[in-house]
């Protein structure tokens, strides 16, 4: 139909989960970086939710399309089943031999004999169920149970749960906490911003062969206020208004035409006398603002962390999010590797975790602010003074960079291996901070006040909602990030460093110039590393290139056996 008019080879807005259309946004690209990340390191639970519409199953198709080598997948789509066939379906998934017993102890057993056999040939086995916020209570325990079958050094199955914000609620129920204790990493895919909303359909429509100014600047304004920036949404007006628009054989789409394609889509909106109440709305969410403030204020006082002094460094804006000032990247003074703290026994394998709840109530384990950002520093050889002004105006003057995150998991971490402050908040409410230090498969060291101690990864991320802050060392002096066409030393140190990490010739007649090639190298250890593939040279890409590098004077995360 309209296809031909506009030049395209296929239709840009189709609703199936094609992985070619997949637009990459920093959420959705962190979220596809978790999923992959579970499937070739992660014990336990990932879970990955979102609003209906915003791109789950998609992900889910680009993940098969880039499976790690040796994983093999069991995706279970419809999971409204009970509990045998539920593991029939699993077992036929991974094509598993029939069991002889035509029960669930059957299947159990097979499903545990075969996972057994993949593990001693190194292959790793995960088992994927999408809407999984459909699960009734007595399936939930069975995928629980799942977990149960490991060996004496890891878990044998490893269990994405991807569902709508209900599967989050569900999870929260005081009866399924030996569930939410398991989950080691936690993902929420937001809605598209609106400067998302333009660049998701100039990126379909590009994928489909067309022209990226078929829509004016008030469409996209439009599309976006009609979808809330849900992809499936967008999909919906903007193929509504590219037929409304060939009916009318108009080569561009405007505003008004975009409303009218909506209100085709949607049915007409219902306009209701809100006024009042609206007021007294706004009147209740600015009472709700202030608090926040006044809240993040006060954490940030604590914490001596005034991020206001250092924005957070990360490659690009999250959605939702106003981009943040640029993250230093160069030399900071020599220091040395950080020896394992006193009372840190990283090589015994027998010794158990300790039980993280006594640990915060311990008085050899000071979990304040001001010990947990000794404690951070000293991984640095760095010194803190909590009279001498913020953590992160400290940092700056011993050329040490402060990045504060929001909403990060054990994944994210591991992926930064850097020590960082964690936040956590106990059953009562009350804040704790404490550094870790090392991070294995299935447990964590944290550290306070000189004494380290192992913890399981499911009881800390049951205290740990994501906060956390940690220090990296800019590679100059006022550094800033690095793109296409930049030109100062700092592209030569980029250069011969991906020389050394990729291990091929980059030599060029300019080496200060930031030219094509060397961003097709970035983009390729950026694809590596499953960081977001823009070719763009932030704080997260250049710590992840010193730990590639591995120098000598930044500290890492130790593995904890």
């Amino acid at each position: 139909m309209y296809t031909e008019f506009f030049g395209l080879n296929e239709k840009p807005f189709s609703i199936s989960p094609d992985p070619r259309y997949l637009y990459l946004s920093q959420r959705h690209a962190d979220a596809l970086a978790h999923l992959i990340y579970g499937i070739s390191e992660s014990g336990g639970f990932i879970q990955l939710t979102g609003e209906v519409g915003t791109g789950k199953t998609t992900l889910i198709r680009s993940l098969l399309e880039q499976l790690p080598e040796r994983a093999e997948i069991a995706l279970i789509l419809n999971p409204q089943l009970s509990t045998k066939e539920f593991l029939h379906s699993i077992c036929g998934e991974l094509r598993t031999p029939p069991p002889l017993e035509d029960s669930v102890k059957g299947f159990i057993d097979a499903l545990n004999a075969y996972l057994l056999r993949a593990n001693s040939e190194d292959r790793r086995v995960v088992l994927i169920v999408d809407e999984a916020q459909t699960l009734g209570p007595d399936l939930l325990e069975q995928v629980r149970l799942l977990t149960n079958l490991e060996t004496s050094k890891k878990k044998l199955l490893q269990i994405i749960l991807i569902g709508q914000p209900e599967l989050r609620e569900l999870l929260e129920r005081p009866e399924m906490r030996q569930i939410a204790q398991r989950i080691t990493g936690r993902y929420h895919l937001e809605p598209l911003d609106a400067k998302d909303t333009v660049v998701y359909v100039q990126h379909r429509l590009k994928v489909a062969g067309g022209r990226p100014n078929i829509f004016t600047a008030s469409a996209y304004r439009r599309i976006y206020k009609e979808s809330g920036g849900i992809p499936r949404l967008i999909n919906v007006v903007a193929d509504r208004a590219l037929l409304a628009a060939y009916s009318q054989e108009r080569a561009t789409i405007d505003g008004p035409l975009v409303a009218k394609a909506a209100t085709e889509v949607f049915g007409k909106r219902p306009v209701r006398r809100w006024w009042p109440w609206a007021t007294v709305a706004a009147g209740i969410l600015a009472a709700i603002a202030v608090t926040t403030t006044t809240q993040q204020d006060i954490d940030e006082d604590e914490l001596r962390l005034a991020v206001a002094d250092a924005p957070a460094a990360v490659d690009s804006p999250t959605p939702n999010e106003a981009p943040s000032n640029p993250g230093p990247a160069l030399p900071a003074p020599e220091l040395e590797n950080e020896a394992a703290p006193a009372g840190a026994d990283l090589g015994n394998d027998t010794a158990a975790p300790h039980v993280l709840e006594s640990l915060l109530m311990s008085e050899d384990f000071p979990t304040d602010s001001i010990s947990a950002a000794h404690e951070l520093f000293r991984r640095w050889h760095a010194s803190y003074d909590p009279t001498l002004g913020t953590a992160c105006s400290q940092a700056a003057s011993q050329q040490l960079q402060c990045m504060f995150l929001s909403g990060g998991s054990i994944s994210e971490l591991r992926r930064l291996n850097r020590p960082a402050m964690l936040t956590l908040t106990d059953e009562a409410g009350t804040k704790h901070h404490v550094v870790i230090t090392g991070l294995g498969y299935d447990d964590v060291e944290l550290s306070a006040g000189g004494r380290s101690e192992r913890v399981d990864i499911a009881e800390l991320t049951h205290y740990w909602l994501g906060q956390d802050l940690l220090l990296w060392k800019p590679v100059a002096a006022e550094p800033k990030d690095l793109t296409l066409g930049a030109r100062n030393p700092t592209v030569l140190w980029l250069r011969e460093s991906l020389e050394q990490i990729l291990g091929k010739s980059l030599a060029s007649a300019d080496p200060d110039l930031f030219d094509d090639a060397l961003a097709a190298s970035v983009r390729e250890f950026q694809r590596r590393q499953q960081l977001e593939v823009d070719g763009i040279v932030g704080a997260k890409t250049v710590i992840a290139i010193q730990s590639a590098l591995a120098s000598p004077e930044v500290p890492l995360l130790s593995q904890v056996n």
